[in-house]
């Protein structure tokens, strides 16, 4: 692949597969096509537009969007130019994103709508180094419509053919890509400084790993501001070839799904879990005809895939049952999901190993793998080839990974930060002499190099009886359980383990009124007695095959969804566990000031 910059890495991949649909996006009602050729050319109107009023290379330029075609545009312009793109969720509040465009200095904003343009103007006189706001719906105020940018490159590019491929070649693979800001689980957001040669790098060795083509078409749900579907949808897709559609949102995934039919596709944990749960909830409320051979599919379908997973063939008698099961079972599953779907890429956190298990057993193959914004982002992943449940797959090519005497991952290779912006000994702090990035992450390497994540070093629960206890295990097992949509496990220096529960509330409801209860009030069932118990049992029932000291002993039922909005998530649906645990502190005491009616 002949690209060292991502400037290059567009006008490559243009050039190279000539695709009529290498974007998609859906606007009333109907899906649309950019060509890879409309794409680079835009692409340089606009980096021209931006070069017309002053962005130069070394810029930084905050974007503060939603997930649409624009995106891609304007982030392809930028790099054009070497100004860094600072993308900004559009779910943040404006205090949030004051902080994030004074913090990187951002001469310009660009907006997406009439709300986020709103939203700045609510902080616009704490920006004081914005000197113009874009937007890419009709302008407000003093704001200015893209499309006067676009065609004042247009208007560039006529008296100067070659201004665009001029700025691009000053572009050098060390000049700074983007400024991410982490999430902020633990305070201020910092900002990674990732280079060009940062994603391109991890671009070209995922790609040695993930066997993705031009005949792909990949369905991008998940939010551009985070680094994974970055990575992947905007520049690892298109080296590919691969078409990307952009799905109208996360609560249009199913629907986009099936219009699109995706053969590849990128999400979080959470998806999958709600997709099992759905399937889970739909055979309990089967008969039990239909329960049993829902049942004799998955211990089919798992002992055909042992087969799969050492990439032999089946016995004869296994194979044409397994193919029984997934006419009779799976095949509805799979129709669901469009009907050719080669495999799911799962990131940002971790997935449970049952769910893995189950989708592999169906014939769905979920790759799971590892990164962080700090690495721009994969680590590691599995390959369709080679996939080893229960860990984040090998080590892509050209990174080395390290595990400390204390279990923490280290890691280095080009595809490591830059540093965090203006914050020379947080730095230093998390990339040491020797070039190694300190994940802050619990975890194994075998002999073979599948690496497993255990826990985040930070998270480590010990008891007071000084037994560790790595929560996300525990979490992702209880979040199969159709009941539970969250759940944060507690018990720092306390006797045993404990849980604040956040319940499906759509499911909750449906159970209350199948058993006469109050349904209408969430606060009035999470209180109720008997919904207590319900969680009691569900939660036992899930830790029923863990360690005593791993069992939780105490349920909470919050009467609340956690939200972004809330302050209990992350922007990428994380969980803040700190702000949990503070937030909800009278609770967790109340918990533990209780007689001990533990489960058992």
């Amino acid at each position: 692949m002949e690209f060292e910059t991502l400037n290059q890495l567009l006008a490559w991949a243009a050039e190279t597969y000539q695709k009529p649909d290498a974007l998609m996006f859906k606007k009333g009602g109907s899906w649309h096509r950019v060509s890879s050729a409309e794409w680079l050319l835009r692409s340089r109107r606009l980096a021209l537009g931006f070069h017309g009023i002053g962005i130069r290379r070394g810029d930084r330029v905050a974007l503060l969007s939603e997930n649409r075609h624009e995106w891609f545009l304007v982030d392809a312009a930028l790099q054009i130019l070497g100004a860094a793109n600072v993308p900004l969720y559009a779910t943040l509040p404006g205090a949030q994103v004051s902080y994030i465009v004074r913090d990187s200095g951002a001469r310009l904003v660009v907006v997406s709508d009439r709300g986020q343009q709103e939203k700045i103007a609510g902080v616009r006189s704490s920006l004081t180094k914005v000197e113009r706001i874009i937007s890419l719906d009709a302008p407000l105020g003093d704001a200015v419509a893209i499309s006067s940018l676009e065609e004042k490159g247009r208007e560039l590019e006529q008296s100067d053919p070659e201004l665009a491929a001029k700025l691009g070649t000053e572009v050098t693979a060390d000049d700074l890509a983007s400024i991410i800001y982490t999430s902020g689980t633990t305070g201020e957001p910092k900002g990674v400084m990732l280079t060009q040669a940062n994603f391109v790098s991890n671009v070209k060795a995922s790609l040695e790993v993930l066997p993705v083509g031009r005949d792909d078409v990949a369905l991008s749900a998940l939010p551009y501001c985070h680094v994974f579907e970055r990575m992947v949808a905007h520049y690892l897709f298109p080296a590919a070839g691969a078409s990307v559609a952009i799905a109208q949102s996360l609560e249009h995934v199913v629907e986009n799904i099936g219009e699109i039919r995706p053969t590849v596709m990128t999400m979080v944990p959470r998806f999958y879990e709600k997709l099992y749960a759905r399937v889970t909830e739909s055979v309990e409320q089967s008969s039990a005809v239909k329960k049993r051979i829902f049942h004799w599919a998955v211990a089919t379908g798992t002992a055909h895939g042992e087969f799969r997973l050492r990439r032999e063939s089946a016995p004869p008698g296994l194979a044409l049952k397994y193919k029984m099961a997934t006419a009779l079972v799976f095949g509805k599953l799979h129709r669901r999901l469009g009907g050719r779907l080669r495999f799911f890429v799962s990131g940002s956190a971790p997935l449970p190993t049952e769910i893995a298990k189950f989708f592999w057993a169906a014939g769905i193959t979920i790759l799971e793998g590892y990164g962080l914004t700090e690495t721009s982002p994969v680590i590691s992943v599995n390959h369709p080839d080679r996939i080893r449940f229960g860990t984040v797959g090998q080590v892509i090519p050209g990174v080395e990974v390290e595990i400390a005497e204390d279990g923490e991952i280290f890691v280095r290779g080009p595809n490591v930060m830059k540093g965090y912006w203006g914050q020379e000994e947080a730095s230093r702090e998390t990339v040491d002499a020797r070039g190694f990035l300190h994940t802050g992450d619990i975890g194994e390497l075998s002999s073979d190099g599948f690496l497993r994540i255990t826990d985040r070093k930070k998270d480590i629960i010990i008891t007071s009886g000084g037994k560790n206890i790595a929560p996300q295990p525990i979490e992702g097992l209880l979040k199969t359980n159709a009941f539970i949509a969250e759940v944060v496990v507690v018990g720092n220096r306390r006797r045993f383990p404990s849980a604040l529960v956040v319940p499906d509330f759509e499911r909750l409801t449906a159970w209350c009124r199948e058993n006469a209860l109050p349904s209408s009030d969430r606060h009035e069932m999470a209180s109720h007695p008997k919904v207590r118990e319900l969680f009691n049992e569900q939660v036992a029932s899930q830790c029923n095959q863990l360690p005593q000291h791993e069992k939780i002993k105490k349920v909470y039922v919050l009467a609340q969804e956690f939200s972004i909005e809330g302050g209990e998530l992350t922007p990428t649906m994380k969980v803040k566990r700190s702000v949990v645990e503070s937030r909800y502190k009278h609770l967790i005491d109340e918990l533990y000031g209780e007689s001990e009616r533990a489960i058992t």
